[in-house]
C-alpha cells in the first residue's frame, strides 16, 4: 500500500521480535531492542515520529510489579498497551524476525486500515526532512 506523503510526521510502530527467540535471556532481549530501535533514527530522518510499544509498556509493567520479561504482568499490560498505542499511530513498520506480538500488531494496523510496511524507505520522504538533510550536508 503506497503511503501518501502528509503534510505532518507520521507516528509510526516499529514492530518486530521482543522476546521472541530469546529463552529469556536478558542479553539476547537487549540484542532484539537494540534491533527495534535501530530503525528509530531512519524513520525519524525521513521526518516522522517512531514509536516502540515497549517505550511505553515496560514502565507500566514496571510500575505493576513486573519483574522480568514475560512474566504474568508483562503479559497482562504488553499487548494491551500495544492496542491502544495503535489506536493513535499513522503506520507499523514490520521488520524481519519470527513474533507473535509483532503479526498481532499487524494484523490490528490492517483492520484499523493503516499502511503497514517493511522497510524504511516505504515511508514518504516528508519535504522538510530533505530540506533538513541537505542543510546538514
Amino acid at each position: 500500500m503506497a503511503i501518501p506523503s502528509p503534510d505532518f510526521p507520521l507516528l509510526v510502530l516499529i514492530a518486530g521480535p521482543y522476546l521472541s527467540g530469546t529463552d529469556g535471556d536478558p542479553a539476547r532481549i537487549a540484542a532484539n531492542r537494540a534491533r527495534l530501535e535501530a530503525a528509530a533514527l531512519p524513520i525519524y530522518e525521513r521526518g516522522h515520529l517512531p514509536l516502540l510499544g515497549e517505550w511505553l509498556a515496560l514502565p507500566i509493567i514496571h510500575a505493576a510489579g513486573g519483574r522480568e520479561p514475560g512474566d504474568a504482568v508483562f503479559h497482562a499490560y504488553q499487548y494491551p498497551v500495544a492496542e491502544r498505542l495503535l489506536s493513535r499511530c499513522d503506520a507499523v513498520l514490520r521488520l524481519p524476525g519470527e513474533s507473535r506480538g509483532a503479526d498481532l500488531d499487524v494484523t490490528r494496523a490492517r483492520a484499523r486500515g493503516l499502511p503497514v510496511v517493511h522497510h524504511v524507505d516505504e515511508l514518504p520522504l516528508r519535504a522538510r526532512a530533505v530540506l533538513v538533510q541537505e542543510a546538514d550536508r
